[in-house]
């Protein structure tokens, strides 16, 4: 009886201890401080009023009558969407759920770019998701481009706060002269303001808006040593809540506003700084979330970029 209640005692201790481990792997869970949520501010539209398909059709499939769709990478192909028109400067938003179990080397990107334009000396605004090597987390990486400045990775990598895979979340940027802004579930996550700094780094151009999912394991998991696993194919991320509000470019070297909504992302002065709620939240996930900051990296930069000491 003794040995039996000591193996009992054995297998409770080693149940709790693993579960110890796997909630202390994932980090202490925060409750979020209250912010403004901009997503409410504009309107959503459909998937057919938005994208064309850019890669991988037979592996997107729009659902909900047109408000939802699914994109999915298998080992045949990934799959991705662009805007149907180019953006210069506006606010961009999609509410992604992610897909679930062993996704090392997955890669799911929302993002603004002009490469097929400039490739030489493209722009780029980055939300990239990636599939956490040897853990089933899901990692956010933020980083930002300008007139070909792909040498000077401006990279930071944040823990999320919630389970991506159990519902969406909305994951958005805003763009205008001054400032770039990251925000996940409304909360910025990162403020790239446009000083002198950083003028000629600056995305300055018209851009796309794109949402893929892609294999990273080359990329992302250090040169492919937790590549992705094809067995727990497919993986597939579904995207709602498509808000796109901003100054559509046109050939004549101008641009018209996307809707008749009365906020402008652009030049409206509640979209020039950050609120101060913004700012506690800003404050909140860089202490409590963030990891990785390229502006702390001294072995990769021995002369951190300008920005960093502004």
């Amino acid at each position: 009886m003794a040995i039996f209640h000591n193996k009992l005692f054995l297998s409770s201790l080693l149940i709790f201890f693993n579960l110890v481990v796997e909630v202390y792997s994932r980090g202490p869970v925060y409750r979020p401080p209250d912010v403004e949520r901009l997503t409410d501010r504009f309107n959503q539209v459909s998937v057919a009023q938005s994208y064309n398909v850019s890669f991988g059709g037979s592996n997107i499939r729009v659902t909900n009558n047109g408000t939802s769709v699914d994109l999915s990478l298998d080992k045949s192909s990934g799959s991705g969407l662009v805007s149907k028109n180019k953006y210069f400067y506006g606010f961009f938003n999609a509410a992604l759920k992610l897909p679930a179990g062993f996704t090392s080397g997955v890669v799911v990107a929302y993002y603004l770019s002009n490469a097929d334009v400039f490739p030489h000396n493209h722009d780029e605004i980055d939300i990239e998701l990636l599939g956490h090597e040897k853990r089933r987390d899901w990692v956010l990486q933020t980083n930002i481009y300008g007139n070909g400045s792909v040498r000077t990775g401006r990279e930071e990598k944040f823990y999320l706060w919630f389970d991506p895979t159990e519902g969406f979340h909305n994951y958005s940027i805003l763009w205008n002269n001054h400032h770039i802004v990251f925000l996940v579930d409304n909360i910025p996550v990162r403020e790239f303001a446009h000083g002198n700094a950083i003028s000629s780094v600056y995305p300055s151009k018209p851009m796309s808006v794109y949402t893929t999912i892609w294999d990273g394991s080359e990329w992302a998991t250090h040169g492919g040593k937790y590549p992705v696993n094809y067995k727990f194919a497919p993986f597939v991320v579904s995207m709602r809540g498509i808000e796109i509000e901003g100054c559509v470019f046109n050939q004549k070297a101008s641009c018209s506003r996307s809707t008749l909504s009365s906020l402008d992302p652009v030049d409206g002065e509640q979209f020039a700084k950050l609120s101060s709620q913004q700012m506690t939240g800003l404050d909140w996930v860089r202490r409590k979330h963030m990891f990785y900051s390229y502006c702390q990296d001294k072995n990769r930069y021995k002369v951190l970029p300008p920005e960093c000491n502004a």
